[in-house]
């Protein structure tokens, strides 16, 4: 503990002699960067593309604005299989030289560009390989309206190069314009301020005022139209699925309400929701301005809308205030659940927050089961030097991250630490940090000092050491407790009528379903006869049960299954189907015809995924 609190004191210390923000957070080298932003760094990125369906590229240039700290004699950039045809420097496009590095396994190869002292523009022009990492391109049959094709990008984590030459850590920031040039009968929106409207030409200008970093760059092309939910809310979508969305997220804006009043302005202008087509490999992509979303939380009865509060707490942790670097990635995605559950609380009631919170821990501890409590990526600062840090978004960053923020909670006092986040948001804000400079500001701002409350708090534990400390706060819901009795009951007498009346919501159906006993096919028939499981519009519920169906081999759900699998590509959805169907060699077999016509659907993060499950 003595350790931790020297590091504490001294990150206070070097973190007071920093400037507010000039733009890399340079505390720790990036390891999943070629970039070295300390000698040369990126500030606005003047874009001007052009989407080519034909070809499957973005091609055109990228114009950096660069600050030459040290008047270095280059400034690299992370590319991943751009074909760069030139590069100028200044705005007068004087010719220079540039070469590229050796390919680095997960980090593709650096682009070292020749400037000089005075340089402060360097112009890229580049086009992006067909298979890039981030760009998912569909044909009209696999969008919803099946008569246009689409495109969507993915950068996070470090994605991003692979469709701009770019600093790609999150350690850099930039704002950005952008032309960009697509097909006249489709629209273009970006993470920055949109239009509402398809222009004539197929030409759009986009502007994102707030430095943000690199994996928050995104872009779709589709047919799309906009619907306004209020004055600073939106859905954008297909026009089949706009109205649905719209019906859907009708309680965006208060979101956005509850999420102000509790840590403070929301600093982006509008806050608009985009629904993708199914083959979207996350529930949702919090690129600013414009969540990415998902269609799989269109249940028809608002049940799953915790993802949009989810994606809008993002607007003040992750994109306001950023991890340094992806070993830092539980600053990102555990403050966002803690920041989310007090949105859906204030919203919707603690009732609603606590089931959330105990579905959160068993997912926690199941994790925590399957990597084993000593490894070392259990901890909430991880290393994944040399690995894809993608590996680091799992549900340590989310629920031990969330846990850890909720043990904090508990030792300061709620309205305490409430007034700590607000005013870490206030002061960090547009800036990236890593975890020592939050514990810097833990020490200082919320323990005032006092040297016991690291030890009361087990900080140490928390954050550098692996498996879950013995503080961590209980979690109960009366609901569920409730559920546990009536599978007590089910499981004596077997009798399913009526229970569909005393077991509603998503939550209480996601619970009852990962909380049954062994069950065979009598049992299985008789629950989908009372609830639907397998015609239901809910694809979380529907996820969980077909689980059980294949571990069950209960084959009235199987045409389902298929059809799922075919249609929906959100990886936290399909993965478990996948990874149950290879225990049995009969269910392999069936799960490994189907992904050889699924996969054309899935996005490469997803399909890289089930590769590994199906090898």
């Amino acid at each position: 503990m003595k350790k931790l609190l020297f590091v504490l004191s001294a990150v206070s210390l070097f973190a007071c002699k920093q400037k507010p923000a000039d733009n890399a957070a340079a505390a720790e080298k990036d390891p999943h960067s070629l970039a070295d932003p300390s000698k040369a760094v990126v500030q606005h990125l003047d874009l001007d593309i052009k989407v080519d369906f034909a070809t499957k590229e973005i091609g055109g240039k990228a114009s950096w604005t660069v600050k030459n700290i040290t008047g270095a004699d280059s400034v690299i950039f992370d590319t991943w299989k751009l074909n760069v045809q030139k590069v100028t420097i200044g705005r007068e496009e004087r010719p220079t030289t540039f070469s590229f590095g050796d390919e680095v396994p997960v980090l593709g190869r650096a682009l070292r560009v020749k400037i000089d002292t005075g340089t402060s523009v360097v112009n890229i022009y580049y086009t992006s390989s067909p298979d890039a990492g981030a760009v998912q391109w569909l044909t009209a049959q696999q969008t919803a309206g099946k008569q246009k094709p689409f495109l969507f990008t993915q950068s996070e984590p470090i994605l991003a190069r692979s469709w701009i030459p770019c600093q790609d850590g999150p350690g850099v920031r930039f704002t950005y314009n952008a032309t960009v040039t697509v097909p006249s009968d489709l629209m273009a929106v970006m993470s920055a301020e949109n239009p509402q409207q398809k222009t004539a030409d197929g030409v759009y200008h986009f502007k994102q005022s707030h430095a943000i970093p690199s994996y928050l760059l995104a872009l779709a092309v589709g047919d799309l139209a906009f619907k306004a939910i209020d004055a600073r809310t939106g859905v954008y979508a297909e026009p089949s699925v706009v109205n649905k969305a719209a019906w859907e997220f009708a309680d965006m804006g208060k979101m956005v309400d509850a999420a102000e009043k509790l840590y403070g302005p929301y600093r982006w202008g509008r806050y608009d929701v985009l629904v993708l087509p199914p083959s979207f490999p996350y529930g949702g992509m919090e690129n600013p301005n414009l969540t990415f979303a998902t269609p799989t939380v269109i249940a028809g009865d608002r049940s799953l809308v915790s993802l949009i509060a989810h994606e809008l707490a993002h607007s003040w942790s992750g994109n306001l205030v950023t991890n340094a670097n992806w070993n830092n990635m539980w600053l990102n995605e555990g403050f966002t659940t803690y920041f989310e559950r007090r949105i859906v609380e204030a919203l919707y009631g603690k009732d609603e927050a606590k089931m959330q919170e105990v579905l959160g821990r068993q997912v926690l501890d199941k994790t925590i089961a399957e990597m084993g409590a000593t490894n070392p990526d259990s901890r909430l600062k991880v290393d994944f030097t040399g690995r894809d840090p993608d590996q680091a978004t799992g549900q340590i960053a989310y629920e031990k991250g969330y846990a850890f923020l909720r043990t904090l909670e508990e030792t300061a006092g709620r309205e305490k630490f409430d007034a700590f986040l607000k005013k870490n948001f206030d002061d960090h804000a547009f800036q990236s940090r890593n975890t020592e400079q939050f514990l810097a500001d833990v020490n200082k701002d919320l323990a005032g000092g006092d040297t016991s409350f690291a030890r009361k708090a087990m900080i140490q534990q928390w954050v550098y050491e692996p498996g879950i400390p013995s503080n961590i706060p209980s979690v109960s819901s009366a609901a569920f407790n409730t559920i546990d009795t009536l599978i007590s009951k089910w499981t004596a007498d077997k009798q399913t009528a009526g229970l569909h009346q005393k077991i509603k919501s998503a939550n209480e159906l996601l619970y009852f379903l990962t909380h049954l006993p062994e069950v065979n096919i009598t049992d299985m028939t008789a629950l989908d006869k009372e609830f639907g499981f397998t015609n239901s519009g809910n694809a979380e519920v529907q996820s969980k049960w077909y689980v059980l169906s294949i571990r069950n081999s209960y084959k009235p759900a199987y045409p389902k299954i298929e059809q799922f699998l075919g249609s929906v590509g959100r990886r936290k959805l399909i993965v478990p189907l996948y990874k149950e169907a290879v225990k049995n060699p009969e269910n392999k077999q069936w799960a490994t015809t189907i992904y050889k016509k699924a996969r054309l659907n899935y996005h490469p993060v997803t399909y890289n995924t089930v590769d590994e499950v199906l090898k």
